[in-house]
């Protein structure tokens, strides 16, 4: 295969090495994305089981995503003092002796402190996933290895509605956590031979920095949770006040820190801040589809949850199909340019789906869905690559905490905005359109960039050519 041929000249791993770490990378994201969208479905199981209520039930998914989302910036942070690999198998390491955990609990207090271990787990792998697979790889390889990780996470959203309920319908709710611990081990394993090595860098750590920044995160996640679930406007607000204080005095202290979490300085290269507030709009609106669907689909037209999972099924399966290819096309061309046709059929989708009815039916529902997917697909790889892409290789750990962080921003927010229009009693199809709004926003970004990015691209076939 191409991602794993060697070339005079390459940076990153011998082919032949490539294929282990990216055995090790595939098998700890499939377990930390598959993992969220199990759980998700098998909520009542859960909570009718542990015999709780819905709504204390939310908080093993919460409680995960909380921590998830508060430690991403963090340990993209220590991943530079203690060295990427370590931190990988730490990260590993935690999330399967928490999946354990886990499977054993018998009442929601222990389960719930093992979600939160499994989330700080998962923030410290996701959060260097993608400057793994830039350490891996060589240059000319970057945007196909980003498409390969867009394949794995689609393949992970698309794999665990279905998984769940397959096990949920044969075995009993901590079935699904003990399942990461055969594939965790195996993927432990694998890091450990394979992972390439890297030196640490020398400095303090920004203490204050990622106090801030755990505060900020975690205080906006949950004002975007309140919102989404109608809660009173004092504890909304309240949040959202703290997280904006954070916020603030986080910015403050990365101006003046000797050695920042987040070096404000990368935000000055202008493809890569477009990059990054493209691919904030777009999973906004992403995140947003996908709640506002699943109350079209269960509430207006009768689909049940498991039902429901598979219309969604088209979109990850598009991204699986179309992401490689977008991400290898990008290595090419111009990928601001390929990120704003997928933005243009993704836009096109979101509008499709928002004139969905009652009567449209099921193929109706399933081609507009795919239209979605193809567009996503199209767009991520080639704009995950222009952020990795448009700052050099030391920065890398910094890039993968944003990419997670962002991602991870926008989908709350996304989630919010249909809670909060629900909350005023407006239909599904309208939060549609606020989808389609933010993605039109995303590709006003996208193409702004253009210019700048057939620029670089000349450069480095420019560079390539001199070698």
């Amino acid at each position: 295969m191409r991602l794993f041929e060697t070339r005079a000249g390459d940076d990153g791993l011998p082919g032949p090495a490539r294929t282990l770490a990216v055995m090790a990378l595939v098998t700890g994201t499939l377990m930390a994305v598959v993992d969220t969208t199990m759980i998700n479905l098998a909520l009542p199981t859960i909570a009718a089981d542990l015999n709780i209520s819905a709504s204390r039930a939310v908080w093993i998914t919460n409680v995960f995503q909380v921590v998830c989302a508060a430690f991403l910036l963090v340990f993209a942070g220590i991943s530079e003092l203690v060295t990427r690999r370590r931190l990988y198998l730490i990260g590993l390491a935690t999330f399967v002796v928490a999946a354990l955990g886990a499977a054993l609990s018998r009442n929601l207090e222990t389960l719930l402190v093992f979600r939160a271990l499994q989330g700080l787990g998962a923030a410290a792998t996701l959060s260097i996933g993608p400057s793994l697979y830039r350490a891996i790889f060589p240059s000319r390889l970057l945007g196909s290895a980003l498409g390969l990780s867009a394949l794995v996470v689609a393949g992970g959203y698309a794999a665990g509605p279905t998984l769940s309920g397959v096990i949920l319908s044969f075995a009993d709710w901590p079935w699904l956590f003990a399942l990461n611990v055969p594939l965790g081990v195996c993927s432990l394993w694998l890091a450990s031979r394979a992972l390439p090595r890297d030196k640490p860098r020398q400095g303090s750590f920004d203490v204050l920095g990622a106090l801030l920044s755990m505060l900020m995160l975690a205080s906006f996640f949950l004002a975007m949770d309140a919102v989404g679930h109608a809660a009173p406007l004092w504890q909304s607000g309240g949040w959202a006040v703290v997280a904006v204080l954070a916020c603030t005095l986080f910015i403050q202290r990365q101006r003046h820190a000797p050695y920042p979490l987040l070096p404000l300085s990368i935000f000055a290269e202008k493809r890569f801040t477009l990059a990054v507030s493209a691919s904030g709009l777009a999973f906004i609106g992403q995140g947003l589809t996908f709640v506002a669907l699943s109350f079209f689909y269960q509430e207006q037209m009768g689909f049940s949850p498991l039902e429901t999972a598979w219309l969604f099924t088209p979109w990850p399966l598009a991204i699986m199909v179309v992401g490689p290819l977008a991400g290898r096309l990008a290595d090419r061309i111009n990928p601001s340019l390929l990120s704003s046709v997928g933005l243009v059929l993704l836009i096109m989708g979101l509008v499709a789906l928002a004139l969905v009815d009652e009567s449209t039916g099921v193929a109706g529902s399933l081609w507009r869905t795919a239209l979605c997917g193809i567009g996503f697909g199209l767009f991520q790889p080639p704009n995950n690559r222009e952020m990795m892409g448009s700052l050099p290789p030391e920065r890398s750990a910094n890039v993968s905490g944003v990419m997670s962080t962002t991602r991870t921003v926008g989908q709350s927010f996304g989630v919010a905005l249909v809670g909060a229009a629900l909350a005023l009693g407006s239909p599904v199809q309208v939060t549609l359109w606020l989808g389609a709004g933010t993605t039109l926003l995303a590709l006003v970004a996208s193409l702004s960039r253009v210019a700048l990015a057939q620029r670089a691209l000349i450069e480095r076939r420019a560079s390539s050519v001199s070698k």
